[in-house]
C-alpha cells in the first residue's frame, strides 16, 4: 500500500509538472519568434490618431517631372518626404526623427523661403533642392507588394509625432540631415557659410554599419586636372591636404600652389564625402572617401544605429542638434497659413 501511494504521488507530480513545462517552452520567445511578432506588428497600422488632412496647411509642391503643382496637406507631405528620404525598413525611432526634420524643414522654409527659383504658386520642389517628395501613386509603383507594410510604418512615424518641430531659442531650426558620417558630424560653418549653435560636430560611431561608409574613386591625371582646374607638378606628386575640420573632413588642400577647399574638391570630383585621402600612381589617381553627404546635422545611418541601441527619437535629435527643443507646431500655424496664402 505504501509503495502504491508513492507511485500515485509521483504520477500526480508528473501530471502537474508536464503542462507547466510545456507552457514555459511555448511562452519563452526565441529570436525567430521575436522577429515574427515584430513583422506581424509592423503590418498592422496603429489606430487612434485623430488626423484630418483638411485641418493641415496645404503645401504647394512643384512636381519636377510633370511640371505641375500638387497641393498636399502638411502631414501627408511629411509622409512623402520621409518615405523618399529614408528607407522604411529603418528603425521606427529613426523614422520618427526623420519626420521631425522634414516637418521642421518645411516650417522653416515657409517662414523664411530659401533662395531657389520656383514657378508661380509653388512653395517647394520635390527634389534635393528642398526635400525629395513622392506621392502615394509613385510610392505604390516603387514599393510594389511592400507598399502596405512600408506605408504603415511611415504613417506611424509621422502621425505619432504629428505637429512636433525642432526649435532653438523659440525659432524653427535649419534641420539639415545627410546619409552617412565618417564617425563625426560637421560644424555648419565648416561646410556652409553660416555658423549655427545647434549644428555642431558630434560623434557618430554608428555609421560604420552603413554600406556607404567607405568608397573609392579612380580617375586619370588628365581628368583630375581638368575637373579641378589645376596642373599637377612634374615630379609626379599630387597635392597636400593642409587642414582638416573638427569633424575630420578636408578643410583645405594645396595642389601645385592652387588652394582649394575640401568642399570644392568634393563637388568638382563628385566624391561621396569631403573626408578623403588620395594617391597618385603614374597617370592614375585613387581617392578613398569616408561617409556620404555633407556631414551637417543628423546622420540617417547614425540615427538608425542609435535606435537599434534603444534610443528614442528625442535622444537622436538632441544628440545631432545641440541645445534644441521639441515643441508643437501650433504657435506657427497662423504665420504658416498667412505665408501659404
Amino acid at each position: 500500500m505504501k509503495r502504491l501511494l508513492i507511485v500515485a504521488t509521483i504520477l500526480c507530480t508528473v501530471v502537474l509538472i508536464i503542462p507547466t513545462m510545456l507552457v514555459l517552452f511555448i511562452s519563452e520567445p526565441t529570436e525567430s519568434t521575436t522577429t515574427t511578432v515584430r513583422t506581424v506588428a509592423l503590418e498592422q497600422p496603429k489606430q487612434g490618431w485623430s488626423y484630418n488632412p483638411e485641418d493641415d496647411v496645404a503645401i504647394a509642391v512643384f512636381r519636377s517631372q510633370s511640371e505641375q503643382i500638387e497641393n498636399v496637406p502638411l502631414e501627408k507631405y511629411v509622409m512623402g518626404v520621409v518615405a523618399s528620404e529614408m528607407h522604411p525598413n529603418f528603425e521606427m525611432e529613426a523614422l520618427k526623427a526623420q519626420a521631425l526634420t522634414a516637418r521642421t524643414y518645411m516650417l522653416k522654409h515657409i517662414l523664411q523661403p530659401r533662395d531657389v527659383q520656383l514657378p508661380e504658386g509653388a512653395m517647394v520642389t520635390d527634389t534635393v533642392s528642398h526635400q525629395v517628395y513622392r506621392n502615394e501613386a509613385e510610392l505604390k509603383e516603387e514599393w510594389g507588394s511592400n507598399y502596405d507594410l512600408y506605408m504603415a510604418r511611415i504613417q506611424e512615424a509621422v502621425l505619432s509625432t504629428q505637429g512636433q518641430v525642432l526649435t532653438f531659442d523659440g525659432e524653427p531650426i535649419d534641420a539639415a540631415f545627410f546619409s552617412t558620417s565618417n564617425g563625426y558630424t560637421e560644424n555648419s560653418e565648416d561646410y556652409w557659410q553660416n555658423e549655427f549653435p545647434y549644428l555642431r560636430s558630434v560623434e557618430s560611431p554608428w555609421d560604420q554599419s552603413s554600406p556607404r561608409f567607405s568608397a573609392e574613386k579612380i580617375m586619370t591625371v588628365s581628368e583630375f586636372q581638368q575637373k579641378l582646374g589645376v596642373s599637377l607638378p612634374e615630379d609626379g606628386s599630387l597635392g597636400t591636404i593642409s587642414e582638416r575640420t573638427d569633424g575630420g573632413r578636408v578643410a583645405k588642400v594645396v595642389i601645385n600652389g592652387t588652394k582649394l577647399s575640401g568642399r570644392q574638391v568634393r563637388d568638382k570630383l563628385g566624391l561621396d564625402s569631403s573626408d578623403f585621402q588620395w594617391q597618385r600612381q603614374g597617370q592614375q589617381i585613387t581617392i578613398q572617401t569616408r561617409g556620404w553627404g555633407h556631414g551637417v546635422g543628423m546622420s540617417q545611418y547614425g540615427a538608425d544605429g542609435m535606435a537599434k541601441e534603444g534610443k528614442t527619437y528625442e535622444d537622436i535629435l538632441t544628440h545631432y542638434y545641440q541645445g534644441i527643443k521639441i515643441e508643437g507646431l501650433d504657435p506657427y500655424v497662423a504665420k504658416m497659413t498667412a505665408k501659404a496664402n
